[in-house]
């Protein structure tokens, strides 16, 4: 395996007192802080959640990091806690109606950022709402995934992992991440046709 990025960071941590865990683990909190609330948005579609889980997320990485053997990357030990965590608060909120996306990931609410990295300031205003709309449009679509495929995908196309990488964040085999990838594109597919279409083709 590769020498893991964090391993310094986090061998601090596990080396740390109790008093003295906070200036390593702040190190890694700040590090890992953005990708995780970003997963956790992705996965439960909802800022609430997201908070919730990521919270949740960051809780069980500080309780368990001395338990950390680095048989893995920390980093994809970190997706699987934000994974499962986003997908239990998930389940939890099922009877809920999914919070409106019209936003799309407005940075002013903690919310996960936009797909398009382009510098709005520069973009025509009939332009940067269509692009926002049809963000919200494809945020609403992931979500109508189931959560094993919705975490997938915001693995695969929002973190960009490889399927090596997802494979060792979820614990499943190669062809099992290509099986659900397959699928969730056919979904989506379905899903985003009409979407792009009626973007691109106004």
């Amino acid at each position: 395996m590769k020498i893991d990025p964090d391993r310094e960071l986090v061998e601090a941590c596990q080396a740390a007192s109790p008093t003295g865990l906070e200036g390593s683990f702040r190190e890694l909190y700040d590090q890992f802080k953005d990708r995780v609330y970003n997963v956790c948005y992705r996965i439960t579609s909802n800022p609430a959640d997201a908070l919730d889980a990521s919270q949740e997320t960051f809780g069980i990485m500080f309780r368990k990091i001395g338990e950390f053997r680095f048989e893995s990357k920390f980093s994809s030990w970190v997706y699987r806690i934000a994974v499962n965590a986003s997908i239990d608060h998930k389940r939890r909120s099922s009877t809920r109606a999914l919070t409106s996306l019209e936003a799309g990931g407005d940075a002013s609410r903690g919310e996960a950022p936009a797909y398009d990295v382009r510098d709005e300031r520069i973009e025509m205003p009939m332009a940067a709402a269509s692009r926002h709309e049809l963000e919200a449009e494809i945020q609403c679509a992931i979500a109508r995934l189931s959560p094993k495929m919705r975490a997938i995908t915001v693995l695969r196309y929002v973190e960009n992992l490889s399927y090596e990488q997802i494979s060792e964040t979820l614990q499943i085999s190669l062809g099992t991440v290509k099986s659900r990838l397959s699928r969730a594109h056919e979904a989506l597919d379905r899903e985003l046709t009409p979407v792009l279409d009626k973007h691109y083709l106004r």
